[in-house]
């Protein structure tokens, strides 16, 4: 995979087309709950900024795609999680597997209730 992507566009059209599909859905749920969110390439994939801090990314892989939404984004929603392999801040979910649409939501809008209320104390 070329880590040089320019737009979330490209990566995504970087995958099969199965891939894609679900890539492009995962972007609806973040930008329609994260209309206020920065778009952009972080690490090498896409990225979502609000006030200038991360807030969520996601990923394409061959067997499964990767939703990091920070360590805090992480443990809110532990138990949910518990059922798909995690690392650090990541989650990973199965490409053979339904993608549980609804938690990415609620985990965005948990994000960015969170990056706002950080920005109100700084």
């Amino acid at each position: 995979m070329d880590a040089a992507f320019q737009t979330v566009d490209e990566y995504i059209n970087s995958f099969p087309q199965e891939t894609q599909e679900l890539l492009k859905q995962i972007r609806v749920v973040i930008k329609s709950n994260a209309p206020e969110a920065v778009e952009g390439i972080g690490y090498g994939m896409p990225a979502y900024k609000m006030n200038g801090k991360p807030l969520v990314y996601f990923a394409g892989y061959k067997k499964h795609i990767g939703f990091y939404a920070t360590p805090t984004g992480h443990a809110a929603f532990a138990d949910e999680l518990s059922k798909y392999k995690q690392g650090k801040g990541s989650v990973q979910f199965s490409l053979d597997k339904p993608i549980p649409f609804d938690l990415i939501k609620r985990i965005v809008v948990f994000r960015v209730k969170e990056n706002a209320a950080k920005t109100k104390k700084s």
